[in-house]
């Protein structure tokens, strides 16, 4: 079955890149000057933006995490590449999760390889949205280090250009952001157009409650794929954000001469 295509009605505007020439002969799109700096800097510690924080150690990024986004350990269990059982056993037998990650491995319970496959998706999952646009600067703590940062760094450049490719493949289906973050609601079209089995699972989880970031934990799946299934799905017409409720009406002013009538006839029922 064919996947539902976006053809928006006309162009969307451009996206708002910063245009630097210094970004440009480095070959990477500048989306953060400040992780641009600790990259040179080679620096270790931990930035924090608004929508999560990225870990770096020698100028690389490790790990990220972002509330936007399901974790290590959902994305290693949702799906049988981990038994919950197993993942909740070694979390209680230890104390942080790189001796949970290590315990699991020396036991043969994990493999390196799907470690490395998961962190890499949580950790380019996660960054897609700590490095949005934001009206909030960010901070750095040198020396912070996560338990979770030998897995496999990742240099900066390349997390910039998968950022900038993922925005604009995003902004490309669909131009409005509003979907990926707002209560999703089903449509009703008269003829809908076929939907992959991706895209209907998706579709069977929206509620007017979820966002998309909530169906992907629903699914265990990672978060970016779903905004692009509810992108596509928002462009055949099928969801659309839910509509925000309607201002509740003001209340009536209510004036002196009202609360001196109301003391009167409070002062009358008790003289009753």
């Amino acid at each position: 079955m064919t996947a539902v295509k976006a053809t928006p009605t006309t162009p969307p505007p451009r996206l708002p890149v910063r245009a630097k020439a210094a970004a440009g002969e480095r070959g990477w799109g500048g989306v953060s000057p400040m992780l641009t700096r600790l990259a040179a800097e080679k620096a270790t510690g931990v930035l924090v933006r608004e929508r999560g924080s990225l870990h770096l150690v020698d100028g690389h990024v490790v790990h990220a995490e972002s509330p936007s986004a399901p974790g290590l350990d959902l994305l290693l269990t949702a799906h049988g590449t981990l038994r919950t059982e197993a993942w909740e056993a070694a979390a209680r037998a230890t104390d942080d999760r790189h001796a949970t990650t290590r315990l699991l491995l020396d036991s043969g319970q994990l493999s390196p390889g799907a470690l490395e496959l998961c962190h890499l998706g949580a950790l380019y999952d996660a960054a897609y949205f700590v490095l949005a646009p934001s009206s909030t600067p960010g901070r750095f703590r040198y020396g912070v280090t996560h338990p979770l940062g030998g897995v496999r760094p990742v240099p900066v450049a390349a997390l910039e250009r998968e950022t900038l490719r993922r925005r604009d493949l995003l902004h490309r289906v669909w131009p409005d952001a509003a979907t990926d973050g707002a209560p999703l609601v089903r449509a009703d079209p008269v003829a809908p157009p076929p939907v992959t089995a991706r895209q209907a699972a998706v579709l069977a989880r929206v509620d007017g409650v979820r966002t998309a970031p909530d169906i992907a934990r629903a699914l265990g799946r990672r978060a970016y794929p779903t905004l692009l299934d509810v992108r596509r799905l928002v462009s055949a017409g099928l969801v659309s954000p839910r509509p925000p409720a309607p201002a509740a009406a003001p209340l009536p002013d209510v004036t002196d001469p009202d609360i001196t009538l109301l003391k009167r006839l409070r002062d009358a029922l008790e003289a009753l």
